[in-house]
């Protein structure tokens, strides 16, 4: 039988959706178990508090509930969706999670896999699926960020411990013929600085018999030189915006939202200065969040979009970086 066409040329966004686990750890708990204060970590970061994910939370779980959210806001049949795109650096299962997920939807017609970036995984992925949608052989498409990293945080390490939560995000994204409000993207990857933040390998060696060795799975927490991964995001995250706006033939005065990875209030504050866009129309919720990994971009949007915040054809600059060191940005127009 000969494969359907579609004749496309661009990508609408039709529905989004979001979950986050009920447990909350709030600064003054944090200090109960390492030496900090609330006011040291707001001053810092930005945030109050964060999700922890519980015995019952997993990313499979977290991430077929964004998803079921996004699916009833876009009001699509379940059936017609054709792909499913998962980026998280946390799968339930690491042989891949997105095919749980398509499974608990009942989406059997939609192609699933997972894709590994880190923070900046959300905005990769959806690039990924619009270029999908775009070359005509799909049409929806489910883009979910999902992660949880409270699985891989040292909790005894109060350098790291205090910025990281678990939460889930989508998008709903169809094809279009009739125009394309995906409207440029760009992304980056620098491994030679890839050692600033990781979530390495535990490399215990073991023996299967006398003279044949390996290595035993299992991850050590999370490493992460702070201070040069802010310095990185304050200089690179407004270069590739500038970037893309030249490219797109926009300017950052026409941005009515900025989106960025949820990682540091001070770092969303300097891209937007340096960008010359207002502290009002960028986006912020980690103050209850924290950093979520591949979810925070997702998770924001959809607040915003339920609060009626992001309306039918803003135009939304987005930008997601972190550990690779990756980053990368989007220009997007919603509806």
């Amino acid at each position: 039988m000969e494969e359907k066409k579609f004749n496309q040329i661009g990508v609408s966004f039709k529905g989004s959706g979001s979950y986050v686990p009920h447990q909350i750890l709030s600064n003054q708990k944090i200090s109960q178990k390492v030496d900090t204060s609330d006011e040291w970590i707001k001053s810092r970061t930005g945030i109050s508090e964060r999700r922890i994910s519980s015995s019952e939370d997993n990313v499979t779980d977290m991430g077929y509930k964004a998803a079921l959210n996004a699916i009833q806001k876009a009001n699509w049949d379940i059936k017609t969706i054709d792909l499913i795109v998962l980026a998280t650096s946390t799968p339930h299962d690491l042989f891949g999670s997105a095919p749980s997920i398509q499974a608990k939807l009942g989406a059997s017609n939609a192609v699933a896999f997972d894709l590994t970036a880190a923070c900046s995984g959300f905005l990769f992925a959806l690039i990924t699926a619009s270029q999908f949608l775009k070359g005509g052989n799909f049409k929806r498409a489910l883009v979910i960020g999902a992660d949880q990293l409270s699985s891989f945080v040292d909790w005894n390490d109060r350098r790291s411990c205090i910025l990281f939560g678990d939460g889930a995000g989508a998008l709903a994204i169809e094809a279009t013929n009739k125009f394309d409000n995906f409207i440029g993207f760009d992304m980056r990857t620098d491994g030679e600085r890839g050692c600033f933040l990781n979530l390495p390998s535990k490399n215990i060696k073991d023996s299967i018999i006398d003279n044949i060795d390996f290595v035993s799975g299992g991850f050590s927490p999370i490493q992460m030189n702070g201070q040069e991964v802010y310095k990185f995001a304050v200089r690179e995250v407004p270069i590739i915006l500038k970037k893309l706006f030249k490219i797109t033939n926009y300017s950052s005065d026409q941005v009515d939202w900025l989106v960025l990875h949820q990682a540091n209030q001070r770092i969303l504050d300097s891209v937007g200065e340096k960008l010359k866009i207002p502290k009002e129309k960028i986006l912020s919720n980690l103050e209850k969040y924290g950093n979520t990994s591949a979810a925070t971009i997702p998770l924001v949007m959809d607040e915003a979009i339920r609060k009626n915040r992001i309306k039918q054809n803003d135009i939304i600059a987005t930008s997601g970086f972190g550990a690779g060191l990756s980053w990368g940005s989007a220009l997007i127009k919603w509806g």
